[in-house]
């Protein structure tokens, strides 16, 4: 079973992560085959639009922690070259010379977050949930997008407690474009991928690069290069928090371990 659908439709591709019994966790499996889908979509000349969501009741609940859990112990070297996947990809969707729409509903966390914080666009349903929690395990985000998208103070809130915005608090915010009823966000992002794919593909790459090359005028690679640097050295801390997360992990499953997590943050 492919980890990431591609679906072509009238000038729009769908890429659809596809792990909706893990809440469409990002393993290194489907984040590799999510470069290849966005490789895919970039040479394909019919596409003007991308469109990424998640399958079943979340976009994507981050990266897979179990995974991480049963890495072990990794020292800067090792987790710089883990990371560097994972950001990779990431910064692939940002820089891709096309449109792209994030259509999220459910939880949307961590590196789910930086996806959809990569996209040109955030189409939300009601029900949707935004936030990078990592700090709670001892960690920090991968590819560090989040000053570029939300105010100063915000972003800070949120990296510095583990909190979630709601839908309507992402939009108000800024980190959404718009939020609609359950139900109706498909409909919506395929009016809008429409919208934009209504212009010449010349014009669409064009302007894109030209937004783009504003934000790397604001830093953007340096911000992401330096944490990468950073997050590596963070993770191979090895934080009596982090030794915590994983044991319980792997004694209890993930889900004891994500309740440990939380219930200190109550």
């Amino acid at each position: 079973m492919s980890l990431v659908g591609y679906e072509r439709r009238r000038g729009a591709a769908w890429l659809t992560l596809n792990r909706p019994d893990k809440l469409n966790a990002l393993s290194e499996e489907l984040v590799r085959e999510f470069g290849q889908a966005l490789d895919r979509a970039l040479g394909d000349d019919g596409v003007k639009v991308v469109l990424v969501q998640g399958a079943g009741r979340a976009f994507c609940a981050g990266y897979d922690l179990e995974e991480e859990a049963e890495v072990g112990t990794l020292g800067a070297d090792g987790w710089h070259r883990v990371l560097s996947l994972d950001v990779a990809v990431t910064m692939q969707l940002w820089e891709l010379p096309k449109p792209t729409i994030a259509v999220v509903s459910g939880w949307c966390l961590g590196g789910g977050c930086e996806i959809a914080m990569a996209c040109d666009l955030v189409i939300a349903d009601e029900g949707a949930h935004f936030g990078e929690p990592e700090i709670r395990y001892g960690s920090g985000p991968v590819t560090l997008l989040m000053p570029f998208v939300l105010g100063q103070k915000k972003m800070s809130e949120l990296l510095f407690t583990g909190d979630t915005l709601d839908a309507s608090d992402a939009a108000r915010f800024g980190l959404v474009n718009m939020v609609v009823s359950t139900g109706e966000l498909e409909r919506e992002a395929t009016r809008i991928a429409e919208r934009i794919a209504a212009a010449p593909l010349s014009t669409l790459r064009l302007t894109k690069m030209a937004l783009n090359r504003a934000y790397e005028a604001m830093g953007i690679r340096e911000a992401v290069n330096a944490n990468l640097n950073l997050s590596a050295i963070l993770n191979a801390a090895n934080s009596p928090a982090q030794k915590e997360f994983d044991e319980i992990a792997r004694s209890k499953g993930l889900k004891a371990a994500l309740a440990w997590r939380d219930q200190r943050y109550v």
